[in-house]
């Protein structure tokens, strides 16, 4: 057992992180250099890397002794991608060939990639390796420089940020120490908006509409005119939401994290705001690939999908935002395996309400026939459009408004009782269902329950669903809906005007 080690890192799942064994044994024969445990192409040529840097590190390196050498992930059955392997690969094979000073390996974790002349180069998931390292029990995580800063979010964990293999070899001798990375702090950072709601002159009706959205997490769908400010309005809704709580942020920034975003884009409290442009594939949007990565839904998690030119994207693409929309994550499957993503968001969908965009206009003529209006309002299924509360027609801005002063303070305001909302729903929802923030995410069996209509409330509901058909999804979110309306307004009962209200939304006028 003198040409065997043992050391430990880590494989990224989805957005979850698993420990991994990188057993290393030295044996006499002739040279190889074997790494088995389902491993990837990028790995297998990690063996090219590893050498090369030992190597240009002044260290003896593999191809230099007439010995098999044999590297070992374990456990075997869960698939190895991905270059982050180098780090423990190399530490392994200098302790088995005695170069280095022997070291407790149990309470060390050792994840990244190296360049061929021994530098450390930075990997994904650094966030969920921390959160693992953690979980169980893992004092240290030996990790690039630049993944240092994310990882370091993750407190009760000493990260070792590491620049190349001479520096980490000084620092597990004890000839010079590297200082833990500081812990990191979150902030929250409105400057990342471009688009403020006080900027957006008129539309009463679409910032009321908004509001709730904003509220309660609610999915909003805006039908106009080009020009009338349906994407402004989109872009205005991120600036009003709360920031993220941490439980949250925890959450967005480890999905980032997995899909290899910058650290300026991961290390805030703000929401996400992602819109993809209506050519992107499936894969992109939904998630997925050879190996899995979150899509644009997952990204927007906990903050806004924009998907404008709605009826423009793709059937299949919309149809597979249906199972997100209701549970709020993505399954992947893959042959040997299925992957789920958090994609937790709020939609907000604009489109034009025929193809030339004029229908309905009170100043341009529409030059589209009955059959292609028709036939391109059917784009949008009924099943999709029924897990949308929000539907509002957002009409062409007067002259006379677009000429008016800006409220400096109405963003201000409108954010204040936005916030004050979800402390409510908060508090509602803390004792009943843990991570639950609104009431668009609340169960709907639980919705009479909260909701808790009188008499008077039931019967005027009864007389709603009497002229016009709505299933009983659509019902149970218009009393989501209403008591998001309530909620705004402070009151702990869902009366009839709040009721009236949540339902003219579920009234689709193109």
């Amino acid at each position: 057992m003198e040409h065997f080690s043992k050391v430990y890192s880590a494989e990224l799942e989805g957005i979850e992180a698993k420990l991994i064994e990188v057993e290393t044994d030295i044996n006499v024969g002739l040279h190889s250099f074997t790494i088995v445990g389902l491993a990837d192409k990028a790995l297998n040529e990690a063996k090219e890397r590893v050498n090369a840097a030992l190597k240009n590190s002044n260290i003896k390196p593999p191809n230099r002794e007439n010995r098999r050498i044999t590297v070992n992930l374990a456990p075997a059955d869960i698939k190895k991608a991905g270059s982050q392997y180098d780090l423990a690969i190399a530490m392994g094979y200098l302790l088995a060939t005695k170069q280095i000073k022997e070291f407790e390996t149990a309470d060390k974790l050792f994840i990244g990639e190296l360049s061929l002349d021994g530098k450390a180069r930075s990997i994904k998931g650094a966030l969920a390796i921390a959160r693992l390292a953690k979980e169980l029990h893992i004092a240290k995580v030996f990790i690039p420089v630049e993944n240092a800063q994310e990882a370091a979010i993750v407190s009760g964990v000493d990260v070792i940020p590491i620049t190349d293999m001479v520096t980490l070899i000084d620092h597990l001798e004890g000839r010079v120490l590297i200082e833990p990375y500081p812990l990191t702090k979150l902030e929250w950072d409105t400057a990342r908006y471009s688009t403020d709601i006080s900027e957006i002159k008129g539309q009463m009706n679409a910032k009321r509409a908004l509001m709730i959205a904003a509220a309660g997490g609610h999915n909003l769908l805006m039908s106009g005119s080009p020009g009338a400010g349906k994407t402004m309005l989109a872009q205005a809704l991120v600036s009003i939401l709360p920031p993220l709580v941490v439980d949250e942020a925890m959450e967005v920034m480890q999905i980032y994290s997995a899909a290899g975003i910058a650290n300026s884009d991961v290390l805030a409290m703000t929401r996400p705001f992602r819109a993809p442009h209506h050519s992107a594939s499936p894969a992109s949007v939904i998630g997925g690939g050879a190996n899995p990565r979150p899509g644009e839904i997952s990204l927007a998690h906990r903050g806004v999908l924009f998907l404008d030119e709605l009826p423009e994207f793709r059937r299949d693409l919309l149809e597979s935002l249906r199972q997100p929309l209701e549970n709020g994550d993505v399954c992947v499957a893959r042959a040997k395996s299925v992957l789920k993503f958090p994609a937790r968001f709020t939609l907000v969908a604009a489109m034009n309400p025929c193809p030339c965009g004029y229908y309905g206009d009170e100043e341009k003529t529409c030059q589209c026939g009955a059959h292609e209006i028709a036939r391109y309002q059917r784009k949008l299924s009924g099943p999709l459009l029924d897990r949308i509360d929000i539907q509002i027609k957002v009409p062409r801005v007067k002259i006379e408004e677009l000429s008016k002063e800006k409220e400096s303070d109405e963003s201000d305001a409108v954010r204040e009782q936005v916030l004050n909302a979800r402390l409510i729903q908060a508090r509602r929802f803390t004792d009943i269902i843990p991570r639950i923030y609104t009431n668009a995410e609340m169960p709907s069996k639980l919705a009479d329950k909260v909701v808790q209509l009188d008499d008077a409330g039931k019967q005027f509901v009864k007389r709603m669903l009497e002229k016009s058909f709505i299933s009983a999804r659509g019902y149970y979110r218009m009393l989501k809906t209403a008591r998001t309306i309530a909620d705004l307004e402070g009151s702990d009962k869902v009366t009839n005007n709040h009721l009236s209200e949540a339902f003219q939304y579920r009234i689709r006028e193109i």
